[in-house]
């Protein structure tokens, strides 16, 4: 269950590609302090945004709204996963809407990053764009999360067949064909597991691209690289 906010009205800034196509989708979880800035930075060239609130106690919702997002509210946190699949869910309303981006919103990833990736969704004719960490030699992960990182790419490739470098970075551009077909039911840190896997049920064609994950002192101070470690560890074994 969930409620909503009006979306923007806008479709489209010159010079981005697919603005007038793309829906950006934020899961937001008490991000007060940095996600009015991430809202402003992605809406000066992609104006179609929407946060899907996962129960924030900080006031997140009403700071992204305030931004220029559309704001859908969950009434507790259900998890990362459920706030995607209530994203994906809104941005098909849009009869406009030929691809999606998932976006982190606590400012780790990069608006420069996320338009590459819309470009080589369309030159490269493929259904999904994935972001790797591994290949962007500006990535600077933690030990624990690079050692976790790497064996959880080599779990995902050996029970998937879906060759990847980082199988659980969080920035991917999905086309509207195949966020129609793809299932996401795991609500918490395991849907990136399972978004590799529906890959390779469906057949999706896939690219990966470098993209720069910015570890910042806010990001570490919440203690965020080394809970995800430990959460994926721990989907991965019992999901």
């Amino acid at each position: 269950m969930s409620t909503s906010d009006a979306a923007p009205e806008e479709h489209g800034t010159p010079g981005s590609p697919g603005a007038d196509t793309t829906w950006f989708v934020v899961p937001l979880f008490n991000e007060a302090e940095v996600i009015g800035d991430v809202i402003r930075d992605l809406r000066t060239r992609y104006p179609l945004v929407v946060c899907v609130d996962d129960g924030s106690l900080d006031g997140s919702g009403r700071i992204a709204a305030e931004a220029g997002a559309a704001v859908v509210r969950h009434p507790y946190n259900m998890g990362q996963g459920a706030a995607l699949k209530t994203g994906i869910d809104y941005a098909l309303r849009d009869p406009q809407m030929q691809q999606i981006v998932t976006f982190d919103s606590d400012g780790q990833h990069q608006v420069d990053d996320a338009a590459a990736m819309i470009e080589k969704l369309h030159a490269e004719g493929v259904d999904i764009v994935l972001g790797s960490r591994f290949l962007d030699t500006r990535t600077k992960p933690g030990l624990l999360k690079r050692i976790v990182l790497r064996g959880a790419v080599w779990y995902t490739n050996l029970t998937t067949g879906v060759k990847l470098t980082d199988a659980h970075n969080g920035l991917r551009v999905l086309s509207r064909g195949a966020c129609e077909k793809m299932s996401i039911e795991q609500n918490r840190m395991a849907h990136a597991s399972e978004i590799v896997e529906e890959i390779g049920r469906h057949k999706f064609t896939v690219a990966e691209h470098p993209v720069h994950i910015l570890y910042t002192d806010y990001s570490r101070s919440k203690g965020q690289s080394a809970l995800n470690s430990v959460n994926i560890v721990i989907d991965m074994l019992f999901r």
